[in-house]
């Protein structure tokens, strides 16, 4: 087998090699690019939230009746005791946000309190004392808030000043490079002393740039619930669904004219499987579109590869009358296939590059990580040898008695 004789044989398919390598392009920069964003979702619903979420189930209760502001804080206290007296529930609280839940809410975060002075937006979490300790919250350094340090919700944004908080590690980070945080001072709601670091807690929601999903900070706020959602801890997450029953069944029996229902309350697992459902569906549509794309392009190559088989009958019966192997010709339609997909990947990694330009430059996408192209080549060069296999099975079928019959 000599390339010269195979690249001059593709010379004489000029058009018909150029469409196959041209499709073979396309093919590799559109895979390139699906198994980028492929990757990117899966990595971006997989993320951990520094959460127990497999022990954490939530309930909301919207209030239709608002009475005054201490009639609902008696009324939550009633429901905070009921709720942990239930089987199985070790904990209970009152949150402003739940993870993957529809609000959440920002403040500007800076180390000054000169109004010019740079500042960070960053997700807020509003908590009774349990909140930490619920959400199952591992304390990096310093400590949890002390009980005296609790305001309520109204003297918080008041403008309450002095009120502690607490981050998370990846913000503590961020204001503070290299040093502890805890002991610190930000400026968020006034001063505010920061007297602990978590080791990770992020957004409620994914919003505003990757980076910023895991900065988070929880101040120490006793707030009713109709300004939040009751978050509990259970033992056993085998037994998540009944206690958000026996809670639903508490809470009705002591607010009969509140809206109790089980719309407002799952799981913590449920909540994050509802929130990246797009995301799932965004992964396997470009599974599907990826794959129908390899099918075609298979397709391609195996009706390419027949019609060259069968008009070089002739051909490949005088090599195998003058000593060919059908091993040999079996093997020349592979490396001629070769040949063709390795052009097209080479023009591919560079149309997968513009690909990932555009999406850039409108979807937000980060850069293409070089790692995808090999394997984008891998994947062709494998579909493309299948692809031609059977057609150079049949060739090499050809028996040498074919050569002296077309003569």
């Amino acid at each position: 087998m000599h390339l010269r004789h195979i690249l001059h044989a593709l010379g004489r398919h000029r058009i018909a090699v150029g469409l196959l390598v041209l499709e073979i392009a396309f093919s590799c920069a559109v895979v390139c690019n699906a198994l980028f964003l492929i990757g990117t979702r899966l990595e971006r619903m997989q993320r951990p939230t520094g959460v127990d979420e497999m022990h954490v189930v939530e309930v909301g209760v919207r209030s239709v009746t608002p009475g005054t502001p201490e009639a609902t804080m008696a009324q939550t206290r009633t429901d905070l005791a009921r709720l942990r007296a239930l089987p199985g529930v070790s904990d209970a609280v009152v949150a402003s946000s739940t993870l993957f839940g529809d609000s959440v809410s920002f403040s500007g975060v800076s180390l000054s309190d000169d109004a010019k002075a740079p500042s960070l937006a960053v997700a807020q979490y509003f908590g009774g004392a349990q909140l930490a300790r619920t959400l199952g919250l591992k304390l990096a350094s310093g400590r949890w808030f002390n009980p005296d340090e609790f305001v309520s919700y109204d003297a918080l944004q008041g403008g309450a000043s002095g009120v502690p908080v607490i981050i998370s590690r990846a913000l503590a980070q961020h204001l503070f490079p290299g040093q502890d945080a805890a002991g610190r001072t930000i400026y968020a709601f006034g001063a505010n002393r920061v007297v602990g670091v978590v080791d990770r807690l992020v957004q409620p929601r994914d919003y505003g740039a990757a980076g910023g999903y895991d900065y988070a900070m929880m101040f120490p706020v006793d707030l009713p619930y109709s300004r939040g959602t009751y978050l509990m801890r259970v033992d056993d997450p085998a037994r998540r669904q009944a206690v958000i029953g026996q809670a639903l069944q508490a809470l009705k029996a002591d607010g009969p004219l509140r809206l109790i229902s089980p719309r407002y309350a799952t799981t913590l697992e449920a909540a994050r499987a509802k929130y990246y459902r797009n995301d799932r569906a965004m992964a396997w549509l470009l599974v599907g579109v990826s794959l129908l794309l390899l099918l075609v392009t298979a397709l391609g190559i195996v009706g390419l590869s027949s019609f060259w088989v069968g008009q070089r009958r002739r051909q490949i019966g005088i090599r195998r009358a003058i000593g060919a192997s059908r091993r040999d010709i079996r093997t020349y339609f592979q490396a001629e296939n070769f040949l063709i997909a390795t052009g097209g990947i080479v023009l591919g990694m560079a149309l997968a590059y513009g690909i990932n330009l555009v999406l850039m430059r409108h979807y937000e996408l980060g850069h293409l990580p070089g790692y995808y192209l090999p394997i984008g080549s891998v994947v062709l060069w494998v579909l493309g040898q299948l692809a031609v296999l059977g057609p150079a099975l049949r060739a090499a079928a050809v028996p040498p008695v074919v050569a002296t019959r077309a003569a």
